[in-house]
């Protein structure tokens, strides 16, 4: 899931968005903690409370119905942003 949302989301944040995603993936020791956060099964710790959470949350939701059954290939770290 944060893998997809990376390539999605990365190019098109600003500094301080990309310092709370940073925070969020480094901060909890497990990843699946932010899975549960994400998809609302269980609560975010108030100070993981953000625009960034947010916005995960709403790609967690999936809402065109796209398939997701892989992870991006790395290649998108190096294209140019759109």
């Amino acid at each position: 899931l944060s893998s997809l949302f990376a390539k999605e989301n990365l190019n098109h944040m600003n500094e301080q968005q990309l310092n709370l995603y940073d925070r969020l993936i480094n901060e909890p020791s497990n990843d699946w903690d932010i899975y549960y956060w994400a998809t609302e099964a269980k609560p975010a710790p108030a100070e993981l409370e953000n625009e960034v959470m947010s916005m995960l949350r709403e790609f967690a939701k999936n809402k065109n119905r796209e398939q997701r059954l892989r992870q991006p290939d790395l290649e998108y770290l190096f294209e140019p942003p759109r």
